[in-house]
């Protein structure tokens, strides 16, 4: 791991999104919570905020944080299924890795929810969006 013990700790803060291409009537189907699997949009934000939390052990080399706020969101898009989180800390490293990691796996539990009404969704488009703390200031995509 990279030593960041002598980085004075700062506020951190990243979002991070990506897509979950499917069609409109798939779409429609899981926002209306008619999937076989139940609300699948409120257990993919779980999963997201619980994989943010565990980011370090998911990832090698790491660091683990004590996260301050973690939020994920899920909304209709033209092609599917938008997801977007945010990460925030106080500490020396940043929160990019806990949001990135919090968009994969609500993408991927959507996905595994929703495979049983359609086989053909794909997953897109996962970025960081922005990030802000330390000495490098703000960085916005």
């Amino acid at each position: 791991m990279v030593d960041v013990g002598d980085k004075a700790p700062t506020r951190r803060h990243a979002q991070a999104s990506g897509r979950l291409a499917m069609s409109p009537a798939t779409r429609e189907r899981v926002l209306q919570g008619d999937v076989p699997k139940g609300n699948v949009v409120e257990v993919a934000r779980i999963a997201g905020i619980q994989a943010a939390k565990r980011t370090a052990e998911l990832i090698p080399l790491c660091h683990p944080l004590r996260l301050t706020h973690v939020d994920v969101r899920v909304e209709a898009a033209e092609d599917g299924l938008l997801v977007t989180a945010e990460a925030a800390c106080m500490g020396p490293t940043g929160v990019e890795m806990e949001a990135l990691t919090a968009v994969s796996v609500a993408l991927l539990t959507l996905y595994d929810m929703c495979k049983a009404v359609e086989r053909g969704m794909t997953i897109t488009d996962v970025s960081l969006e922005e990030k802000s703390g330390g000495a490098s200031g703000r960085w916005k995509r």
